[in-house]
């Protein structure tokens, strides 16, 4: 008997969730409502597709694993994107100053535009499985009943005059995958199934990206970010300048309500970037060409839908992505948790099959533990920014924390430190990793040299800085 999975949305996290059911099922096709383009382009389906994205280690092991022999590090290399080390490739500034860089490099993460990304991917996905294809529609709703979900209502090609017919699309699962905009709490509310329990911590962030030429000479300048600081009782503000395709920086600013936001015109970007806790980044893209207009985007808040917790969950449904849970993009962690969940999908397939008695629970279940993870780190710094909404920081919150900050305080002098912290981030491991003996010691000693009084950069690097800044506020 031939099997058929549907996935609903052509991101990231569909075309991973496609790839983990190709080998299970004789057909998967993915329902897509943008009209996807040709080449890596930005698209409306994807609100924080213009602004900085990084790909951890964790995630990228996740591709890899899904796209076998596809080499997805590769691709993306020969694209144009780069690899920065934690270790060594980045200039960072945090809560507790500083970073220092190590000559152990440690793990690498990609860093590109998004639209380069979901390109590479999407057409290694649909080059290695011929049984995937994208169809284009409107995902309407969910068949079926409470007990089993039997396809989804789409409506076929662009719909623009309003006239074309629903119909539905027959499936033994569904994966939905649509992204921020998920309806997926109405759909289960229109087959029966009601109380899902949704919570949101809101910040108010604001992004603001403007592209530039890397200039000449700067070509392997750090990744350099300044981190907001969520403990100091004021709005936050951070800024980055990342290295993508195209011998170009994306130079992406981040604020919370309450003063924190960053603008939308050209000469005021500028001027943010130089009242940072330092002028580096402003220093940096002084002396820089633009290349296009600020965009300013505000779809920033961490919503989560504890879709694992409802009593009753229909057969042949599975949901993942930020369909389950998004987060404030400035912590990097969206994209990897849609491709781990993706390989959570297809260890369970591999398990049992496709329509394995509560195949779907417990996918969910264990797509829900890959998003805790995630959940707790983003949430657990917003909740002490100034006019959060949603939640306040509780004593676990403060106790988390307190220890977050004294280890990262070490991690600056601290090669042991700085690992535990690498780990965690790049998302290779659970945050368990921070209360192993190695971790726990360096917390406890504290930092062991002195603050750095600066960016640590090289002597070529503070040339290069040098020679760009057009402030007037040399090298910091």
């Amino acid at each position: 008997m031939p099997y058929r999975a549907v996935v609903v949305g052509a991101g990231l996290a569909g075309m991973l969730a496609a790839a983990a059911l190709s080998a299970a099922v004789d057909e998967v096709v993915v329902v897509e409502r943008d009209d996807l383009p040709d080449g890596p382009a930005h698209r409306r389906g994807v609100p924080q597709g213009r602004h900085a994205h990084l790909l951890m280690p964790g995630g990228l092991e996740a591709m890899e694993e899904l796209i076998p022999g596809a080499g997805v590090r590769e691709s993306l290399l020969e694209a144009g994107a780069h690899e920065v080390a934690f270790g060594s490739g980045m200039v960072a500034w945090t809560a507790q100053g500083w970073l220092r860089r190590w000559r152990d490099g440690g793990p690498r993460m990609v860093t590109c535009s998004r639209a380069l990304l979901d390109w590479v991917v999407r057409d290694l996905v649909l080059e290695r499985f011929p049984r995937v294809r994208i169809e284009r529609g409107r995902a309407e709703g969910l068949a079926g009943s409470a007990a089993r979900v039997t396809g989804v209502r789409i409506v076929p090609g662009t719909d623009d005059d309003g006239t074309a017919a629903e119909r539905e699309l027959a499936a033994d699962l569904v994966v939905e995958a649509s992204g921020r905009g998920s309806r997926i709490t109405a759909w289960l509310e229109e087959l029966g199934i009601g109380g899902v329990r949704e919570r949101t911590i809101d910040v108010g962030l604001v992004n603001a990206t403007r592209l530039y030429r890397t200039p000449e000479g700067a070509e392997d300048f750090p990744l350099t970010v300044l981190q907001a600081d969520p403990y100091g009782g004021r709005p936050g503000r951070s800024g980055m300048v990342l290295p993508i395709e195209g011998g170009r920086w994306m130079v992406s600013l981040a604020g919370t309500r309450g003063g924190g936001e960053p603008p939308a015109d050209a000469e005021s970007f500028l001027r943010y970037t130089l009242d940072l806790p330092h002028p580096i980044v402003g220093q940096l893209i002084s002396g820089a060409e633009p290349l296009g207009d600020v965009h300013v985007s505000r779809s920033t808040k961490n919503t989560r839908r504890y879709l694992e917790r409802l009593r009753t969950w229909p057969e042949g449904l599975m949901v993942l992505g930020d369909a389950v849970a998004t987060f404030n993009p400035a912590y990097g962690q969206g994209m990897s948790v849609a491709a781990i969940g993706a390989v959570e999908l297809r260890r369970e397939l591999e398990r049992g099959g496709p329509v394995a008695p509560g195949l779907a629970r417990r996918v969910q279940r264990r797509a829900a533990r890959v998003v805790e993870a995630a959940w707790a780190s983003a949430v657990g710094q917003d909740v002490f920014f100034p006019q959060v909404r949603g939640g306040r920081p509780n004593l676990a919150d403060r106790l988390v924390s307190g220890y977050s900050r004294r280890l990262t305080g070490s991690a600056a002098s601290s090669p042991g430190a700085a690992r535990a912290l690498w780990d965690v981030t790049s998302m290779r491991t659970g945050p368990s990793r921070l209360l192993r003996p190695d971790a726990l010691l360096a917390a406890l000693a504290g930092p062991l040299l002195p603050p750095l009084a600066g960016p640590p950069l090289t002597p070529a690097e503070r040339k290069i800085l040098a020679e760009l800044d057009g402030t007037g506020g040399g090298t910091g």
